[in-house]
């Protein structure tokens, strides 16, 4: 399987660090709100990314945190007079179940940064006794200058970060650019450390969770949407480097923004959508048909002709699978023999950095199959089960589960009257039974 690697700019054939086993972790949401379609597009492009792993063999271990510890939290628990593990527990719930809704896997793990507090505080001691923090006024900062090849993820230079960086004469940090490991505060949710009463920078947690979860401190592939390279993922590799001399991952992945009509999804445009009320509205086969039909780098447009349109190409494939489940049901036919040559083709796209829309050309030419075998007078029942089963296997890596079909005794005498009432051309009772048929989805 090839990759493309951010951190290298290249497509990069995929090498386990143990043979046959994949260690991945993608950073999650901070959980102050409900999770938006911006939120679901690396949460379906990731799990696309592990059933495709699993569909070639590897064992994968995903884990994706949930950010409990924010001033967004704090905040909010203010203004609903709650406190902030009622705010992140409550919107915890809710991500999770909007991943149930978009038959997005549950990660092996889902670590919190409240659990992980211990950690984190030696973490950062860590780095201070390294030299690569320093203490001000009970605060921590990084100190960048302590570590080589910083901004190499992001593709950019120091100095030309220094150029835009913010001048404060009376802030505390040797450099504009260093960064927060620990704030001194006294409001919201905080913990006792060797510098203050605080709680961490957001930088650090991921890195501390990764060492914690997977007890080695690189794995395969680190994932995230594009506007976490910089300045987090940046900033969770500066530290790595200066606590393990690693890069956190060998691959790093990162999918593309999501635009809605055009325009960047902001609170300010008012154009912000909630991913389980767009799954409610058009299904979550069809939500994920629609985010997987643009490569997952590139930039997502939705609006209501790609909602569209994702609904015509969804049915498009679908029919001529219930077609071909029916067909098989009535014959009373089960067999797991597959279409290799379709489904090895599917999987060579697949494994081409995840070039969904090139697999989406190879289930388009399945169903056409499918449809041409239904058409014809003399149906070759053995292909037609290998291409069904081809298609839906597909279907299956990419998240989007068509249900099985099974006819009752009743849906089978409804076939039988109505295929005796068109030869006895009695039309108006075999009008009847295939509107009966019809209403039970079975035509």
């Amino acid at each position: 399987m090839k990759l493309f690697n951010s951190m290298s700019r290249n497509m990069e054939e995929l090498k386990s660090l143990v043979e046959h086993e994949i260690s991945m972790y993608v950073c999650g949401p901070t959980v102050y709100n409900y999770a938006h379609v911006g939120n679901a597009r690396p949460m379906i492009v990731f799990d696309t990314l592990r059933k495709t792993l699993t569909a070639l063999g590897y064992k994968v271990k995903f884990v994706s945190n949930y950010t409990d510890v924010d001033d967004k939290i704090i905040k909010k628990a203010m203004e609903t007079n709650t406190s902030e593990k009622e705010v992140s527990e409550k919107f915890i719930q809710a991500y999770q179940n909007v991943r149930e809704k978009l038959h997005v896997e549950m990660p092996s793990a889902c670590p919190k940064v409240t659990e992980t507090m211990d950690e984190i505080i030696a973490f950062i001691q860590l780095l201070v006794d390294k030299g690569h923090a320093y203490v001000t006024d009970g605060d921590v900062y990084f100190r960048i200058s302590s570590v080589q090849e910083y901004g190499k993820l992001s593709n950019q230079q120091i100095d030309d970060l220094m150029v835009g960086a913010r001048i404060d004469e009376s802030d505390k940090k040797e450099n504009p650019l260093d960064f927060t490991l620990w704030k001194q505060t006294e409001e919201g949710i905080r913990w006792e450390s060797p510098w203050s009463i605080g709680r961490p920078g957001w930088h650090t947690e991921c890195v501390v969770m990764i060492n914690k979860e997977f007890q080695k401190n690189i794995i395969d592939i680190h994932g995230g949407g594009m506007d976490l390279k910089f300045p987090h993922h940046e900033n969770e590799i500066a530290q790595s480097r200066a606590a393990y001399h690693t890069a956190i991952a060998n691959y790093w992945m990162h999918n593309g923004m999501v635009n809605i009509d055009g325009e960047k999804m902001s609170k300010s445009l008012g154009n912000v959508v909630w991913a389980k009320d767009m799954a409610d509205a058009i299904g979550a086969d069809v939500m994920r048909w629609m985010m997987l039909s643009v490569h997952y780098r590139a930039p997502l447009n939705i609006s209501e002709e790609s909602i569209e349109t994702a609904k015509k190409e969804y049915q498009k494939v679908c029919n001529p699978l219930k077609n071909a489940m029916v067909k098989l049901a009535r014959l009373q036919i089960e067999s797991k023999e597959t279409h290799q040559e379709s489904l090895d083709k599917f999987m060579n796209c697949m494994q081409d950095d995840l070039n969904t829309p090139n697999a989406f050309a190879v289930i388009f030419e399945t169903a056409k199959h499918l449809n041409t075998l239904l058409r014809s007078k003399e149906c070759n029942i053995q292909e037609l089960v290998a291409m069904k089963n081809a298609l839906m296997k597909m279907l299956d890596i990419l998240g989007i589960f068509y249900p099985q079909i099974t006819l009752t005794n009743q849906d089978l005498l409804l076939f039988e009257q109505w295929e005796h009432a068109k030869q006895e051309r009695n039309f108006e009772q075999a009008d009847d039974y295939r509107k009966q048929l019809n209403d039970r989805g079975l035509l």
